[in-house]
């Protein structure tokens, strides 16, 4: 149980400098942290050093991927969630960790992105399954992402490139489509 009363989660980096690490949070409605096997291919095909990248994550939940590209060398990781509790979980584990490149804060995704002015190398997406954002989602991200950077998206089913972006990578893992996308 954590200190609010909730029942806890975990999960471990996968890889960096924090490999084996394992980070606690919130069992919370609607957070559904990328599986392991998930993380390290993204990460695999992201290549493992991410030295000085900046990462946004609109919809951190356990914040698994922000610290992992921390983990990888990232310069900064901004992570958003919804639920305090999640937030507040994520800041900890940072901490944790010896992180002080990660930004976490309270914010709903779009209008995170609509206050959002800076650009960034990787955006990972992993919206509730129950949700299905993808039609402003994808032009409000094409707008905070650099010429070259990366779009990673999970879903519960395909998605197809967005325009501005074409499809790099894909896979499937049980109920999980993910995909990778680069700028063009």
């Amino acid at each position: 149980m954590t200190r609010s009363g909730l029942p806890q989660s975990s999960l471990r980096i996968v890889g960096g400098r924090h490999r084996s690490r394992v980070i606690r949070f919130p069992a919370l409605p609607g957070v559904r942290p990328t599986p392991d096997r998930v993380r390290e291919t993204l990460f695999n095909w992201l290549g493992q050093d991410l030295t000085g990248m900046t990462t946004l994550e609109p919809y951190a939940g356990s914040g698994a991927l922000s610290l992992e590209a921390l983990s990888r060398g990232a310069r900064l990781g901004v992570a958003w969630d919804v639920q305090k509790a999640a937030v507040r979980a994520l800041a900890e584990n940072a901490a944790l960790l010896g992180e002080t490149g990660l930004e976490a804060r309270c914010a709903e995704a779009g209008a995170g992105l609509r206050q959002e002015t800076r650009g960034f190398d990787v955006i990972f997406l992993d919206p509730p399954f129950g949700d299905d954002p993808w039609s402003w989602l994808f032009e409000a991200c094409a707008g905070r992402l650099r010429p070259g950077g990366w779009l990673y998206a999970e879903a519960g089913h395909p998605l197809m490139p967005p325009k501005f972006f074409e499809l790099f990578r894909h896979g499937r893992a049980g109920q999980v489509y993910f995909h990778l996308f680069c700028r063009v």
